[in-house]
């Protein structure tokens, strides 16, 4: 019987895809503008708001996992089933869904990450708070040192429990995206 990833409990899949950080890589940009050219291609375009690159892979002076992440907002009359169903055919996973998020990956195999990883984050247009963290990092470089830090001590500690890694840098970020909005009040409305 040949095994798959849907088989697998939620300890075998951390064990199968461990937090793993890396220096900076500056084809993780290339990576991006490439899978963005593509999702172009696929996606209804007159129904997305904006495409961006966010994620600790946008940040040039960080370390990060070796994923990229992408938001896709979409303007605020679209279907999201009709997207997810697109966003699926191309390669993509749905990892977790609500009303109006769903979070996808491509990348993760039976035999572990593949050479590109991607998570894809599919929103409602305005639901993109990622957005004034990573510009408040870029621009605030001691803030994103402190990131840093604070990522790689949490990366041996968690190295298998993703969701444990994830809600432990919760209160930073909330911290410093509140900081973002004040700062660059309605960049991203």
């Amino acid at each position: 019987m040949k095994k798959t990833l849907d088989g697998m409990t939620l300890e075998e899949l951390w064990e199968l895809f461990p937090i793993k950080l890396t220096e900076h890589n500056d084809e993780w940009q290339d990576w991006y503008k490439e899978e963005e050219k593509r999702l172009e291609t696929v996606l209804p375009m007159n129904l997305i708001a904006r495409i961006s690159h966010i994620g600790s892979t946008s940040i040039k002076t960080i370390w990060a996992k070796p994923t990229v992440d992408i938001m896709v907002e979409l303007k605020s009359k679209c279907n999201i089933k009709e997207i997810k169903s697109i966003i699926i055919r191309n390669g993509y996973t749905c990892m977790s869904e609500s009303d109006d998020r769903i979070s996808f990956n491509r990348g993760y195999t039976i035999d572990g990450f593949a050479d590109r990883v991607f998570h894809l984050h599919l929103r409602c247009v305005g639901d993109n708070d990622e957005l004034y963290f990573r510009d408040y990092l870029m621009n605030n470089i001691d803030v994103a040192k402190e990131y840093e830090k604070l990522k790689l001590e949490l990366w041996k500690k968690y190295e298998h429990n993703r969701d444990a890694y994830t809600d432990s840098k919760t209160d930073f970020i909330k911290k410093h995206t509140e900081k973002a909005k004040v700062l660059y009040k309605d960049r991203y409305i």
